[in-house]
Formats: structure tokens, sequence, C-alpha cells
């Protein structure tokens, strides 16, 4: 069984997440989608909101699964008993920082491979950054995020 983790911080989730996330589970026989909580960075929404949001969106994808979790990767790999990392690259600045990456997870565990899917080209330039970017003026996020987040974006703003 080829059990994948895609992971990342997802705040919040886009539409090149989605697409990488549609991509991957018709390549694995299992998915998990990884929220890694990451106490260094001041993420927009709560862990437990963005595992939600996740949920939300792929709930007629049978094999992904949603899961939080912190720590080392490699770490959590083991726990779930996952030997593949899937991860999009935008731009070739993206594979260099990736390649570094993937190396030292291989270096940590031998078992692990990690797969690259460049983004759909109509995803190359976005990034959850942009989105708050945009939503911090009040720009238009429509096409970077599902309608269905689009409010819920908007009032975290409203909140500071």
């Amino acid at each position: 069984m080829k059990k994948a983790i895609y992971p990342g911080s997802f705040d919040p989730v886009t539409f090149g997440h989605m697409d990488i996330i549609t991509r991957s589970a018709k390549i694995v026989d299992e998915l998990v989608v990884g929220v890694l909580n990451n106490s260094a960075k001041n993420s927009l929404f709560s862990l437990e909101e963005r595992v939600s949001m996740i949920k939300e969106m792929t709930k007629d994808i049978p094999n992904v699964k949603v899961a939080s979790f912190d720590g080392l990767l490699v770490d959590y790999m083991n726990e779930i008993g996952a030997t593949i990392i899937i991860r999009g690259l935008r731009a070739v600045t993206d594979f260099e920082y990736e390649l570094q990456i993937a190396q030292a997870n291989h270096v940590q565990n031998e078992e692990i491979e990690t797969i690259f899917l460049t983004t759909d080209l109509k995803y190359s330039y976005l990034s959850s950054t942009i989105v708050k970017e945009f939503a911090s003026y009040g720009g238009d996020i429509s096409k970077f995020v599902p309608e269905c987040f689009i409010d819920r974006i908007y009032d975290k703003y409203k909140d500071k």
C-alpha cells in the first residue's frame, strides 16, 4: 500500500493546494494531508480551523485523510506508516528549497521518497501569503480560494 503525506500549514487552503491534493490522491492508495502545528508561525486560522477546512474540501475524495502534527515530518511519517512525501512546486526557487528538505528527509530515513508535482499553470503564482495579503486590504480573493472560505478569511481581518 502506497501511503503518502502532503504536509503544509495550509493557512488558508488555496485552489493550488486542492489541485495538488486531487492529483496526488490519484497516484497513491492513501493520502494524508498533514497540517503542521508550527508554534513559531503566527497563523491566521487555528490548527483546528485549518484541519476542518481541508476536511470540508476533501470529503468527496475517499482515500484522503486529514490530520495535524507537530515536530519532525519524518517522525510523524514513521508514526502513520507513510513513505512518500508529496510537495508542490510553483517555480524554480521552490525546487531549490524543496530539494534540500527532500534530501535531508531521505538521509534521516532511506525509505522516504519525495514526489514533486508542478502546479497547474493557473495556480503557479498562488500562495497562502498572497491570499492573506489581498484579504488584509479587502481585495478580491475569489480566484484564490474556494467560495465557502472567502467570508471566513475576511472575517479574520475584521477582528484585527
